[in-house]
Parts: structure tokens; C-alpha cells; sequence
């Protein structure tokens, strides 16, 4: 069945938010002391947010005494500095005219939270390109839950087997094959600490954004 949407994760898959994640972490460690952490070593991490960043970065996992605080600060200067380096991968932009020229619509399905996702994405597509925006709070369940996907499609009144879905992470390809959605996964993401990408059960893992556009028909 052709491909009627295609819907991107966000981090690590339409842009590159790793260098304005780690000023944040950086800016925490700095309070304490401590001197910053390479991007090499929280860049596989971005994917995971601020659980895994702080994992990363400080040691700690949610359930640590200092987690939360920890979280507030982390979260609060990122949101100061939501979109310095961050910019859409190469490619990204002229797949998405593609997309617009061929009359597909293409949409966001991130667990990012909506404070950050909507002024990031106003700032990455200023001409409101995508059809839907869904963020890891607007459906009770986040990815790897099937939920946030089904409700993009449901607000582009698409169905799920004629969406494609394009991310980064494991739980990206788990939440589309959950949700009846063909799926690829972006090798020029960050891919997580989930192994080799190509036993995650994905459709393809491609190399290019450009290589979605081989895959809007079956």
C-alpha cells in the first residue's frame, strides 16, 4: 500500500538537538563543580533525554534522591537555550519539499515534551509544514507505546498502515510495528546504547534522509 504520511522521531532524526542537550548537562555539572563531558560521550544519549543525560553526565538514575533537582535545573537551562546549534539534518530540508511537492503530508511524533517540542519545531519549520506535532505528553503512554503514533494518524485522518514512520531508537521501531506502521530506521541519528539497528526489526535502516523516498510505496 503507498505511503500516505510520513512521520519523523525528533531528536536524532529530523534535527540535531545533541549540542544544545549537552550545554544544558554541561551548565549542571559546571554548578557542581565539574568540568563538562565530551559530545562524543552524550550524543548516543540525546535520544533518551534528560533520564539518559543524567545518567550520562551525573551518574544518576530517576530513582536517585538528587534526580529530580537534578532534572529541574538540567531541563531549565535547556529551555534557555532551546535552539543555538540545533538544526535539521542535511537532507532533511529537501526531503521535506519532496514530501510537499509529491502532496504528502508529514507530521512529528517526539517524546519530547510539548514546552520544548512546539517553540523548537516554530523555529525549524517557521512555515508550519507539519501536518501533526505529537509529543511524549500528549497521549497518556510515550513511545515505545503505540499510542502517540495512532494519534498522529488519527489527526491527519491517515491510517496507520499508510504511514511510514522514520526514528532513531528502539523504541521508535516498537511503537510503529505496535501501532501497524511501516518503519526505517535514521542511521544518521543517534541510535542509543540498543545494539545494532539492524536487528531491531525495522523495515530498512537507512544511510540519508533521501532514502525515505524509496520506501513511500510497497
Amino acid at each position: 500500500m503507498a505511503v500516505r504520511a510520513v512521520l519523523f522521531d525528533l531528536d536524532g532524526t529530523l534535527a540535531d538537538t545533541a549540542s544544545d542537550l549537552a550545554r544544558a548537562l554541561n551548565r549542571v555539572r559546571a554548578e557542581r563543580g565539574l568540568g563538562p563531558v565530551p559530545p562524543a560521550m552524550t550524543r548516543p544519549h540525546t535520544s533518551k533525554g534528560a533520564r539518559g543525560l543524567l545518567g550520562v553526565g551525573m551518574g544518576v538514575a530517576p530513582e536517585h534522591a538528587t534526580y529530580e533537582s537534578l532534572r529541574d535545573r538540567f531541563l531549565g537551562y535547556y529551555a534557555e537555550d532551546l535552539c543555538v546549534d540545533t538544526k535539521l539534518f542535511d537532507g532533511v530540508p529537501e526531503l521535506l519539499g519532496t514530501l510537499r511537492e509529491r502532496g504528502l503530508a508529514w507530521g512529528v511524533v517526539t517524546n519530547k515534551p510539548e514546552r520544548f517540542t512546539f517553540p523548537l519545531m516554530q523555529r525549524l519549520d517557521p512555515d508550519g509544514g507539519a501536518s501533526c506535532i505529537v509529543c511524549g505528553d500528549t497521549t497518556p503512554k510515550a513511545k515505545p507505546f503505540p499510542e502517540p503514533l495512532l494519534h498522529a494518524a488519527r489527526e491527519m485522518e491517515i491510517a496507520p498502515r499508510e504511514c511510514l514512520y522514520v526514528g532513531d531508537d528502539l523504541r521508535d521501531v516498537q511503537a510503529a510495528r505496535a501501532a501497524g506502521m511501516s518503519v526505517v530506521v535514521a542511521a544518521w541519528g543517534y541510535l542509543g546504547d540498543a545494539g545494532d539497528p539492524a536487528g531491531w526489526g525495522a523495515d530498512a535502516v537507512i544511510a540519508h534522509p533521501r532514502e525515505v523516498l524509496s520506501h513511500l510505496s510497497s
